[in-house]
């Protein structure tokens, strides 16, 4: 049995993109949006899906830390 750790596909990278984070489940969160003069900035995690809470758009500042602290918590792996 093997014991070195799967590595997962990096996925498309969308139009806006200003940051990803891996998960330590593997998976990535992504802040998309204008940048930082915006406050249109949102997070969305393509393991558990769970995104920025609607209508929830900020600061790449304020996303980036929330986007950030799901990153350390999620567990989800990717399925695709």
């Amino acid at each position: 049995m093997s014991t070195a750790a799967t590595a997962f596909t990096e996925p498309h990278r969308p139009r806006g993109l200003q940051i990803r984070f891996a998960t330590i489940g593997g998976s990535f969160v992504d802040v998309t949006g204008p940048g930082e003069h915006s406050n249109q900035n949102r997070w969305g995690c393509h393991g558990c899906m769970d995104t920025s809470r609607f209508p929830e758009k900020d600061s790449l500042f304020s996303i980036r830390e929330k986007a950030n602290a799901h990153a350390g918590l999620c567990r989800a792996i990717p399925l695709t």
